[in-house]
């Protein structure tokens, strides 16, 4: 109530007639033009007005009829309504508070929807699971499908909320762009139901077991879609190239799903925008890739070498090689010769990752426990005269420094090698 007194001070003029009414008039002529410069704004002109506070705020100021026809018509700035369990009982008060502006607010713009207190959760959905329905059959119910009042909604985000079944309301908003939905296991979706969300610009997903569907239903999304993140969604497929032809794309993560295909498909025109790419290990070349021999991995570092040259602001996160260990070329210490503590801490340089100093890009083998070989650099060094050449420098240092018990190797040493290392530093 504070805040508005301070920000509406309409609203105190306002108080102030009434109590000069009450008290047989005594307004100054001040007071009178005020209000009655108050009285004359129209409902568009005070919904503007209530566009830039804060929902709570608008809740406390439909003092009139006047007032509560222009909250209804209020365009409700972007600010974050949770529904949680951050105190015991703030879940079932800020759920009356969302139901109370389905009505109020209509036009409420972005809704966060958390875990409840205990006892409690949201209506089953169509289809829910048997063994979780049975353990809160005895829960108070609350209604999830007033979120489909907010037919303006920008922003919706689902985290551990307690959902369990299918529901098409949620899938149902035609202004939506962002959409989060974070370890709600119980919630049943497949991707063809994104196409009642046709302006989405931002889908991140995390933890949804019961998530299932082909990256290709994203398709009806082309030319919307600008982030993209499947995280520990084990039933989603597809192929990865599928969405090659996004214009707008920029982020595609699609760790820890089922998602295939071979990074060298990717070809100069696909992708155009992208500037993130966080592919499964069950794509060729994906992060985690193993290579059956040694000599395998140029060929793939080089082919994504070529991508990033040609996207200049491409990041792969997470992305690392490995040497399989069914491969002719893998070996560890002997186990006669060295004994279990230092077998773990000294292992072969079979893991490949990419190196960047500045602009300058390379790629190296390294153990597991960070242990790295020289680089391979696949850029010339910046010249001197280049801006960035103190920066390349600077990063260049630091890379150099961490190389110790492989200096020299810019590949994993053979066997042979490696066990004469080991003796070395084991002291034999």
């Amino acid at each position: 109530e504070g805040y508005l007194e301070d920000n509406m001070p309409h609203s105190k003029k306002k108080q102030k007639l009434e109590d000069g009414q009450q008290n047989g008039g005594g307004m100054t002529t001040d007071d009178d033009d005020n209000s009655s410069s108050f009285d004359r704004l129209g409902t568009d002109a005070l919904a503007n007005i209530f566009g830039f506070l804060l929902p709570e705020d608008i809740m406390l100021a439909r003092l009139n009829k006047k007032m509560r026809e222009a909250a209804k018509k209020t365009i409700v700035p972007l600010t974050d309504f949770v529904v949680d369990s951050a105190r015991t009982g703030d879940s079932v008060r800020k759920y009356n508070a969302l139901v109370a502006m389905s009505t109020a607010l209509p036009n409420l713009q972005q809704i966060s929807v958390h875990g409840l207190d205990g006892g409690h959760k949201y209506s089953d959905g169509d289809y829910p699971e048997r063994m979780q329905a049975g353990r809160t059959a005895n829960f108070i119910t609350l209604d999830i499908n007033i979120i489909s009042r907010f037919r303006k909604l920008r922003i919706l985000e689902l985290y551990s909320a307690p959902l369990n079944g299918r529901y098409p309301v949620l899938f149902d908003f035609p202004l939506l762009h962002k959409l989060s939905i974070k370890y709600t296991h119980c919630l049943k979706w497949n991707l063809e139901m994104l196409e009642g969300l046709p302006l989405l610009k931002e889908l991140f997903c995390a933890s949804n077991e019961s998530l299932t569907g082909n990256i290709d239903s994203l398709r009806v999304l082309k030319d919307t879609l600008e982030k993209v993140t499947f995280r520990d969604c084990p039933h989603i497929e597809g192929n990865f190239m599928d969405l090659a032809d996004f214009p707008r794309l920029k982020e595609l993560n699609l760790r820890e799903t089922y998602v295939t295909g071979d990074i060298r498909d990717v070809g100069e025109r696909d992708f155009p925008t992208l500037e993130l790419l966080a592919l499964p290990s069950s794509v060729y070349g994906g992060p985690g890739h193993e290579f059956q021999r040694i000599s395998d991995a140029p060929g793939i570092i080089r082919t994504l070498y070529s991508i990033k040259r040609q996207r200049p602001n491409l990041v792969f996160k997470y992305w690392y090689g490995k040497l399989s260990k069914d491969s002719p070329d893998w070996y560890g210490l002997d186990d006669e010769l060295f004994n279990e503590e230092f077998r773990e801490f000294l292992a072969p340089p079979f893991h490949i990752h990419l190196v960047e100093a500045g602009s300058r890009v390379g790629y190296r083998w390294q153990t597991n426990d960070d242990m790295p070989c020289e680089v391979n650099w696949l850029d010339p060094e910046p010249g001197r005269e280049s801006s960035e050449y103190e920066k390349y420098i600077r990063e260049l240092r630091v890379i150099e420094e961490r190389v110790y018990l492989y200096q020299g190797f810019h590949e994993p040493p053979s066997e042979e090698e490696f066990n004469r290392l080991a003796s070395e530093i084991n002291g034999d």
